[in-house]
């Protein structure tokens, strides 16, 4: 199986290690599936984990290990440039929706626009994911 995660799950994952999140994270360092990032994926993710309410639980150094664990195990692909058939009402998310299409991935994000388009693209919780990820 191929993911995309949105960066939401990835800085959730750090922040709470015993959750569904950190539990998507741990699967793919063990191997359970196959993790897909872009350029923009990457960025998004380093610059939110900037923001003083992240940095004040998640050091530099251990967000700059992150994002290049990412850069160095994940498959790295470039950032989608399509026409979609499905947008989300968030225009900063289209960018996973592009990624997850060009890579055949699932996106596992908790965010509410993206999770409401599940029944128009392939987009699960991170607890939906974990379950598909046991089946």
């Amino acid at each position: 199986m191929r993911a995309v995660l949105d960066p939401n799950v990835i800085v959730s994952a750090v922040l709470s290690r015993g959750g569904s999140p950190a539990k998507v994270l741990r699967s793919w360092i063990e191997g359970a599936y196959e993790l897909v990032v872009s350029p923009a994926l990457l960025d998004e993710l380093a610059r939110v984990l900037q923001y003083p309410k992240i940095t004040a639980r998640v050091g530099p150094d251990e967000a700059e290990e992150l994002v290049d664990l990412l850069r160095r195990h994940a498959e790295v692909v470039d950032d989608a440039t399509m026409d979609l058939a499905v947008t989300s009402p968030d225009p900063d998310d289209e960018y996973l929706i592009a990624l997850g299409a060009k890579a055949k991935a699932v996106i596992v994000s908790g965010d509410s626009d993206l999770l409401g388009l599940a029944d128009r693209i392939p987009v699960l919780s991170p607890a939906e994911f974990l379950h598909r990820l046991t089946d």
